[in-house]
């Protein structure tokens, strides 16, 4: 039974640091199993007190402490297992420490820790505290100079900033010394010591300064990182002309590790990479690799400003590098791969990932003001919401005076750790508007419910819109305040085309209305015919539109809307409704006919795009549908979602063999969006005759998969035939798996997709797959791939109701915790969500929460979830 209750760290309680580090020096004697450190740390007081020096450290073994060159007695500092205290202290000095740490012995993965055989650090949150005593925390800006000793096995040693000095040393031994110009908090120092391939470019930038780059990755890796080299390249010009931002180091390295406990870090000037999100070439990465490779290359670059040149006060202000930097990348993949294609993208990500967060006991604002953890922050919350904030503000404000709020916001606070409040203040100055309602968005948690209802008066052709937000209560926050909400809408008649109309005296056929009280109306005049209203447009706010409308409003958006992101949601609205009819037990077969007769239209339009018509043909996720069905019943949805893929297999079925055949690849394979596209709706089409499990579509998927010519398509054979099941299925798995065993890559997408595996023997084998030899719980890839797809990508297998699946995970989250804690505690979620499933399901499941909450000697990240998710 757990006895000890760690207490919260609070926004409320922030003080400034009472210590300031001026200068950093470093030096690293490389040993994977005693690495000894040096640092010497240039101290200064901050302020008129008399605090002692408390400096954060944990699992280091300490070999001296020194002030001013006078060696420390024990009666003279404290050393326990979090901190190194030291009473009295001079104004400024010098402090010397040396420790020794277990580089190899480090699975946690945080600090500095062996992937492969090379030495590589992960420092956010805290994780520098494991490498030496230091004030851990963002808001201490120091320059670092970083010497590194090792053996010349480890041929490439390489640390933040410039290259300084480099040789030989006796004995088989060399060094190499770095400098970084520029201050940085400490979460963003970098060391990387290997045996590595090196794929070198170079980029001139706006100003006509040269840049050397450089990508280093496992030996005979180094052609799969040439597209992530040309992403690279792309961002950093991207970010010069979209937000006057330039690079400022001569340098500018990436390093590819197996083992990360993320996908990407910012350290910089040297990135250090999740593999999976680095490597790619036709043969051993999807199309949706490369698409995760340019936005994560793109977002860790674009942390040079929005992060490492200005960074956080304190770890409360995470949203302000996480959700800007998030909002800079979505854009920057917009115009890479298609503004409607890419929108869509990032709201079903949202919706999947964050609003079940709002939805749940671990709901949290974007900027949260309590943890026990930090590194169970890293939420989608704090990301993707953190974007659509940032996306609002530049809808609010309009495009013009939010690049001169970031122009102020970069001039005013480079070289700075800040604040929310003083970002927003940049806007507020730039746009000479009053922001101080928007900031509710950033404080206030849950996803606000707008409500939409209309009367049309055809004699006077006037047009009532009637507006109003309701936002549930959430843990810590029973009372909402109204939130600006930024509502984007345009007129359409019955036959799709635009209405013009007029409000206010102006002729319009898009407006802006921003919904700033809990209620409010619009009205329209000159409004021709009966409207069909298209709102929300681009999804320009991030909260769930209840309408008025009838389906039969939905067809004519799903046929003709002009804005791609409605017509989308048109589809998925008809979808969800009909689902959840049959999940309640009331099937709609005569809308379910119409449905699919008006997604044949939909695909039979020559002039949409191929990626887009793949949108178009995957119904909600079943995660989506859940949060639409109180109580949620997995199995009640998953049949109702198939028996709809059913209806439209068999409608569609000659349609979508002519859409499969004319759309086989010829010719050399490009990762361009267009071709991404074209791949993506003719494995879609697959996917769907799937759900229609004839002998001739069995053959369809076995020759699919037979003949691939790429991972993206050889992907998608191999999931056809997952849906199908059978002995063809376990022929093709074992198959993929005899030719990719010796691709860690590859193997993760094997796992995964059993994991997917919809069958009812599902659970059995990924019991199963736990016991095989490529499966190892220790490389946070591989426990994703099995583990955590299971969980959050299987609901209909996850949610057994015998409450297998719950102890499954709740087993593997318990292992995981002596080791990885940070790992273990991104497995909680699913869990987390037990008072929306039936009572027999949430019963079952809390019982696994509670088994987890009650374990001796659980980690303070595991603990903070699963207690979260237990508080009444």
């Amino acid at each position: 039974m757990r006895t000890d209750t760690p207490q919260p760290i609070r926004l409320s309680d922030y003080a400034p640091p009472a210590f300031l580090i001026e200068t950093v020096d470093l030096a690293f004697d490389l040993a994977p199993r005693a690495t000894r450190v040096k640092a010497k740390l240039a101290v200064r007081r901050n302020g008129d007190h008399d605090l002692p020096l408390v400096l954060n450290g944990e699992r280091l073994k300490p070999v001296s402490v020194a002030i001013d060159g006078r060696v420390l007695n024990e009666g003279e500092r404290t050393i326990d297992a979090e901190f190194l205290t030291i009473p009295s202290v001079p104004d400024a000095f010098l402090l010397e420490t040396e420790v020794e740490i277990d580089p190899e012995g480090n699975k946690a993965l945080e600090g500095l820790y062996m992937s492969g055989g090379r030495f590589c650090t992960q420092c956010e949150a805290e994780g520098f505290r494991k490498i030496t005593w230091y004030p851990d925390r963002p808001d201490v800006l120091s320059r670092f100079t970083v010497r590194i000793e090792a053996d010349e096995r480890f041929h490439h040693l390489l640390s933040n900033g410039n290259l300084v000095e480099a040789g030989d040393l006796p004995g088989g031994r060399h060094y190499a010394v770095w400098n970084d110009p520029f201050p940085k908090p400490c979460y963003l120092f970098a060391l990387v010591a290997g045996e590595l391939d090196v794929l070198e470019d170079s980029l001139v930038t706006m100003s006509g300064r040269k840049v050397e780059l450089k990508i280093f990755v496992d030996p005979g890796m180094a052609p799969r990182a040439a597209y992530a080299m040309d992403a690279l390249k792309r961002s950093m010009k991207w970010d010069e002309e979209a937000f006057g931002r330039e690079y400022d180091l001569d340098l500018f390295m990436i390093v590819a590790v197996r083992d990360f406990n993320f996908g990407a870090m910012e350290n910089k000037g040297l990135n250090i990479f999740n593999s999976s999100l680095l490597l790619a070439d036709p043969a051993t990465a999807t199309d949706l690799d490369y698409e995760r490779i340019e936005s994560v290359v793109a977002h860790e670059y674009f942390h040079n400003w929005t992060g490492d040149r200005i960074t956080c006060r304190d770890w409360f202000q995470l949203c302000l590098k996480e959700g800007l930097t998030v909002f800079r990348d979505q854009s920057f993949s917009a115009d890479m791969r298609g503004e409607a294609v890419q929108r869509i993208k990032d709201v079903k990500a949202l919706r999947a990932r964050q609003f079940p967060e709002d939805q749940g006991p671990l709901a949290h604002p974007v900027r949260p003001s309590s943890y026990l953890k930090i590194d169970n922050f890293y939420t989608a919350t704090i990301y993707e919401k953190g974007a659509e904030v940032i996306r609002m503000l530049k809808t609010l404000i309009g495009a013009d005076a939010f690049r001169k709020g970031t122009d102020l916001y970069f001039e005013r606070w480079d070289g700075h750790a800040t604040t929310v409040e003083a970002f927003i203040e940049c806007f507020a100055e730039a746009s000479g508007q009053d922001l101080s309602d928007f900031f509710a968005w950033y404080e206030q948690a849950g996803t606000p419910k707008l409500t939409l209802s209309h009367a049309y008066d055809p004699a006077a052709k006037r047009l009532e819109i009637e507006l109003s937000q309701e936002t549930a209560p959430t843990p810590g926050q029973p009372e909402k305040r109204p939130l600006p909400i930024p509502v984007t809408l345009g007129l359409l008649d019955r036959d799709g085309r635009t209405l013009a109309f007029e409000r206010d005296g102006q002729a319009a056929d898009e407006i802006l209305v921003v919904l700033k009280d809990a209620k409010a109306k619009v009205t329209l005049t000159g409004v021709e015919s009966p409207p069909v209203i298209s709102a929300l447009r681009g999804f320009s706010a991030p909260v769930t539109l209840v309408q008025d409308a009838p389906a039969k409003d939905r067809y004519v958006q799903l046929a003709a809307d002009p804005d791609l992101f409605n017509r989308w949601e048109a589809g998925q609205a008809l979808a969800r409704s009909l689902i959840l009819a049959r999940a309640k037990g009331r099937p709609d077969e005569v809308g379910e006919e119409r449905f699919a007769e008006a997604m044949g239209r939909a695909l039979g339009d020559q002039a949409s795009d191929p990626a887009f018509k793949a949108l178009l043909l995957a119904l909600p996720a079943e995660s989506d549908l859940a949060l639409a069905l109180q109580p949620a019943d997995p199995a009640a949805i998953h049949a109702g979602r198939e028996a709809l893929r059913t209806r439209l297999a068999l409608h569609l079925g000659e349609d979508l063999k002519r859409l499969h055949l004319g759309l086989q690849e010829m010719g050399e394979f490009s990762a361009d969006a267009a071709s991404a596209g074209r791949r993506a709706l003719r494995n879609a089409a697959l996917d769907l005759m799937a759900a229609n499990p004839r002998s001739d579509v069995l053959e369809l998927a076995e020759g699919h998969y037979r003949a691939a010519a790429n991972m993206t398509d050889a992907m998608g054979g191999l999931s056809a035939l997952m849906l199908i099941g059978g002995e063809t299925y376990e022929a093709a798995l074992a198959d993929f798996y005899e030719r990719w065993k010796a691709e860690p890559l590859v193997v993760d997408k094997w796992f995964a997709l059993q994991a997917r595996d919809p069958a009812e023997s599902a659970l059995g084998r990924v019991l199963g797959l736990t016991a095989h030899p490529a499966f190892d719980a220790k490389t946070p890839n591989r426990l994703r791939a099995l583990v955590s797809t299971f969980a959050n990508f299987n609901p209909a297998r996850f949610h057994d109701p015998s409450g297998a699946g719950y102890r499954f995970l709740a087993d593997q989250i318990l292992a995981v915790d002596g080791f990885n804690p940070m790992t273990a505690a991104r497995l909680v979620e699913p869990l987390g969500g037990w008072r929306r499933y039936a009572p027999a399901l949430g019963a079952l499941m809390k019982r696994e929460l509670e088994r987890i909450a009650a374990t001796e000697g659980l980690s303070k990240n595991v603990y903070e979830l699963a207690s979260k998710a237990l508080a009444e």
